[in-house]
């Protein structure tokens, strides 16, 4: 897991400036679990994210995804995409 919040160190390090690819491989990681553990939660947000930035294969993930998920999971996603995006 600590690859994982690694990453995500990262990320915020990069802000507004992440691709919606780099954002699209978060979401995938965390989805995944690749050296991590899973969590729909983080990897929803990341895929909104590269879905806000363009990318037609995140919105679709995160669609997916959405639907192993609970409505407060979801609105928990949504509520820390929007503050990742609000400051960066």
């Amino acid at each position: 897991m600590a690859r994982f919040e690694m990453e995500n160190a990262d990320m915020a390090a990069i802000g507004g400036g992440a691709t919606a690819d780099i954002l699209f491989e978060m979401g995938l990681v965390a989805a995944t679990g690749r050296d991590c553990e899973i969590n729909l939660v983080e990897a929803h947000k990341w895929l909104n994210i590269a879905a806000i930035k363009g990318s037609a294969r995140a919105a679709q993930l995160r669609s997916e995804i959405s639907e192993y998920m609970s409505k407060p999971e979801i609105a928990t996603a949504l509520r820390s995409a929007r503050e990742w995006m609000t400051t960066h």
